[in-house]
């Protein structure tokens, strides 16, 4: 069994206590167990990520980005070096690996380096006299043969890789909420939780926004078919979470929707494609590193979207090319996410109904088979995604 335990789990000594409790019950079950840890804490917190980045000016650094993965890797060692402590310290038999020593070989693309392979004989090594290896995530050893690290969300990735390379029983993801819910419940006050979900529904909505468990680790789960569980460390032993794992396709009458995500900080920009052809529009913020999202292209205008970092540069950039953009400040994407919205007839007929009972502006949408969105006004956000929530889960 692979379990992961973010940096809120290993934050401090009550923290790490419930996460040996979880450790020790999967031994005395009889499994093998891989942990993997995340730096301890988060942003503040002495050895968190962020915090080991501000000792050199963050993004303002003269570092090279290898430079960089010596620094940021070192809060995913220390945190593994104190949790072996304690489970030894409790009569587990456990030993501590760094991503490289467990196996993680990766391309040379240092701050958010790709996964080639794992190599497990010193896991399975080491398992032949421990009951636990506990394994530092987010890095692997380079092409070059330096740490790197695997960007953003590294931890769970970590996990779910080692999860099929060495096709444990499941992986169990533990983070502070006792699993995936229909919607984030600091903003929709009727958000339940799930207890079982299909792996696209997860992935959808994590891409989505529900930050849970990164999209990158649902995907590699679900390539190998081994089970995922959201779960909380705070939690009994007993208490299972959420199940992530293949859609029953026995079901005919599946949900049509399981939940509703959001992201915020988004800008519109429209485009007239008269003076300036769509592909060389998408062209010109490709070559600038942009990544354009919730994209429509019409015959006379194209329409995309932009994180705020990103706005500033485009807007630079499209002055510089002369080319005009109606631009719309502080958007919000809700999507509806749901594996049986395919199908499906009303679905879209129900949003819009939501939206325009509740005075609404729908800015744009766009639609893929598990899933529809809608752009919003980020002032109009808490009652759009409350009114959608009740319009399609409150009764189900």
């Amino acid at each position: 069994m692979v379990q992961k335990f973010g940096g809120t789990s290993v934050q401090d000594d009550a923290a790490r206590h419930k996460a040996l409790e979880h450790v020790r019950y999967a031994v005395s079950k009889g499994y093998k167990v891989v942990v993997v840890v995340s730096a301890i804490g988060r942003k503040g917190a002495p050895y968190a990520t962020d915090s080991l980045l501000n000792l050199v000016k963050g993004e303002q650094t003269k570092l090279s980005h290898r430079e960089l993965d010596m620094l940021v890797s070192v809060g995913e060692i220390i945190s593994t070096a104190v949790f072996t402590e304690l489970l030894k310290e409790n009569g587990l038999a456990a030993t501590a690996m760094t991503g490289a020593d467990a196996g993680f070989r990766t391309d040379n693309e240092y701050q958010n380096a790709k996964v080639l392979d794992v190599k497990t004989e010193g896991i399975i090594k080491a398992f032949s006299q421990k009951d636990v290896v506990v394994v530092a995530g987010f890095q692997g050893l380079s092409r070059e043969g330096h740490l790197a690290t695997l960007g953003r969300g590294g931890s769970d990735t970590s996990a779910a890789l080692l999860g099929a390379a060495l096709s444990a029983k499941r992986v169990d993801i533990f983070t502070d909420v006792s699993g995936m819910m229909t919607g984030d419940p600091r903003i929709v006050k009727k958000a339940r939780f799930l207890k079982n979900v299909s792996y696209e529904e997860v992935a959808n909505m994590a891409h989505e926004g529900a930050k849970v468990v990164h999209p990158r680790a649902v995907e590699i789960a679900q390539q190998a078919h081994v089970p995922l569980r959201i779960r909380s460390t705070w939690d009994s032993v007993s208490e299972m979470g959420t199940l992530i794992s293949d859609r029953d396709l026995s079901i005919q009458d599946y949900r049509s929707v399981t939940g509703i995500a959001h992201q915020v900080g988004l800008t519109q920009f429209s485009v007239s494609t008269a003076a300036y052809p769509a592909d060389k529009i998408f062209n010109l913020l490709a070559a600038n590193h942009l990544s354009v999202d919730f994209i429509n292209i019409l015959p006379e205008k194209v329409v995309f979207n932009l994180n705020h970092v990103q706005t500033l540069v485009a807007q630079e950039l499209l002055a510089k090319a002369k080319i005009t953009a109606e631009v719309i400040n502080d958007c919000a994407k809700v999507s509806i996410v749901g594996a049986g919205i395919m199908g499906t007839p009303g679905i879209t007929a129900k949003i819009v109904a939501t939206l325009v009972k509740n005075k609404i502006e729908i800015l744009q949408t766009t639609d893929s088979y598990t899933t529809i969105w809608v752009l919003v006004k980020q002032s109009d956000l808490n009652v759009a995604v409350n009114a959608l929530h009740d319009t399609f889960l409150l009764n189900v």
